[in-house]
């Protein structure tokens, strides 16, 4: 008794604590990072520290507003759990399960992705860093305290930096890979009720209407899922894209006009290829969803329909109907989360990047 009674009142005490640490964290890195990055734009020391501060800062503040938009909506969270619980329970033989398999596939490819675009920008930031002949800081910064003149500020402006980036890259991978991870989960239910739907009607132990309503119940709750997933992520995306034709852009210019020192130049080229394949493999599970979504009717025709009763092909047809809808992610109601939208973010970038040519001359 004495011990479960201990154990009941250090849950408060450690949720108090987390609560603080969190808040203090926050505001030390979730706002703070992107406001000392920002008191400093246009204020440094060379064009290049110019540059670099400017993207970082367009970078940062973006994770920063993604993570708070999802924070503000994480309790729908809950609700995408539930749904995908049920979806699950649906999972029926080695066709279906083998479906999952590919998925885990998936889910490591874009988990590859992102370690290879977050390792080499990391590792050349770093590099840029150590190899400087004066002192300075990993990224052109705003300090209310003299950095550059005492050996102690200047280490604790440093170990923040470090720090800082480290939970930034954190927040940035979660608040990436959400989007990305739920349209693929999204996408594979999709194949599944696809071959549940062939399979309606061929087992003559089974009642072929039931096995129908039960398909058409996973489709109503894979259109609910979806449109929570679009409602979640579509203002995060919306940032996405706009940053990263903006960071795409800048950092080619940088590249290509401004950059001169051989690991500043480094850290560019692989900054400008990381920001693209931030948004690719979201598009690319966006675009999988619709062309899903777009097929399920011709399931609905490969079933044994042809022998089934008056109120079986009542139901097929309202299906039918139902799913020639197109179903297609949007962010911020303008953008398609797609391979289209992908591309032309890219168009974008050039675009942008013609506009400093013609400024030069």
């Amino acid at each position: 008794m004495a011990s479960a009674g201990s154990g009941s009142s250090s849950c408060p005490v450690l949720a108090e604590s987390y609560l603080s640490y969190s808040i203090l964290l926050n505001l030390m890195v979730t706002l703070g990072y992107p406001f000392h990055l920002g008191m400093s734009l246009f204020r440094n020391r060379t064009l290049t520290e110019d540059i670099l501060n400017l993207t970082t800062f367009a970078t940062c503040t973006a994770c920063s507003v993604k993570c708070l938009l999802y924070a503000y909506r994480i309790k729908d969270v809950l609700e995408m759990e539930r749904l995908l619980r049920l979806l699950d329970k649906r999972v029926v033989g080695p066709e279906q399960r083998g479906i999952y398999g590919q998925v885990r596939v998936q889910l490591r490819n874009v988990l590859y992705i992102f370690i290879s675009i977050y390792l080499p920008c990391a590792l050349f930031a770093e590099l840029s860093f150590l190899f400087k002949v004066e002192r300075g800081l990993m990224y052109p910064a705003w300090f209310p305290f003299d950095w550059l003149n005492s050996t102690r500020n200047y280490y604790i402006a440093n170990v923040y930096q470090i720090v800082g980036i480290s939970f930034q890259l954190l927040q940035n991978y979660v608040s990436d890979c959400f989007p990305a991870v739920v349209l693929c989960l999204i996408s594979s239910h999709i194949k599944m009720l696809y071959k549940r739907f062939k399979e309606v009607g061929v087992d003559p132990t089974k009642n072929p209407e039931r096995e129908l309503e039960a398909c058409i119940t996973d489709h109503k709750h894979l259109l609910e899922l979806f449109r929570r997933v679009e409602w979640f992520i579509s203002l995060p995306m919306l940032i996405q894209f706009t940053v990263t034709a903006l960071n795409v852009c800048i950092g080619i210019a940088g590249l290509v006009f401004f950059v001169t020192e051989p690991m500043a130049r480094m850290y560019f080229i692989f900054y400008s290829l990381a920001m693209p394949l931030q948004i690719f493999p979201s598009c690319y599970f966006g675009t999988d969803n619709e062309y899903w979504f777009g097929r399920l009717h011709y399931a609905a025709f490969n079933c044994n329909w042809p022998t089934q009763n008056r109120s079986f092909k009542k139901k097929m047809m309202l299906f039918v109907e139902q799913s020639l809808k197109k179903n297609t992610a949007v962010a911020g109601g303008m953008m398609r989360i797609h391979l289209d939208t992908f591309f032309s973010t890219l168009k974008g970038a050039y675009s942008l990047f013609t506009i400093i040519i013609r400024m030069r001359k």
